[in-house]
């Protein structure tokens, strides 16, 4: 029976690993992660100024990108996990969005004056 690896072992498999902290395939998501952070803090900011834009991009860029992290070899799990956590984000900001203007819509329609004919 083999001996299971040694703490210095796996450290330096994680290392020389071909998606490891040598390489742009580590780095880069782990400093995305810093988006869905922000979008994590931005969950607490109200509603009406969620951008459309804004959680469209956030939610296709997770989307697409999570479906590259599966075809594309060395496996990368880091870059599958932060763009899927960003399309999650992404999706719950924008129904957050959609809720609050089906819930003002009627609202805003009662708020404006009646024009006078001249």
């Amino acid at each position: 029976m083999a001996a299971a690896p040694s703490l210095g072992q796996k450290l330096r498999q994680l290392w020389n690993h071909p998606a490891g902290p040598k390489t742009v395939f580590f780095w880069a998501p782990t400093f995305k992660w810093g988006i869905s952070i922000a979008n994590i803090a931005d969950m607490q900011r109200p509603a009406e100024t969620i951008s459309y834009p804004q959680q469209i991009a956030i939610t296709a860029t997770g989307l697409i990108w999570s479906r590259y992290s599966t075809q594309i070899i060395p496996k990368n799990y880091n870059l599958l996990a932060v763009n899927a956590f960003m399309a999650v984000t992404g999706l719950y900001q924008l129904q957050r969005k959609i809720r609050y203007d089906l819930e003002h819509s009627g609202s805003k329609q009662h708020e404006q004056p009646e024009q006078q004919a001249a």
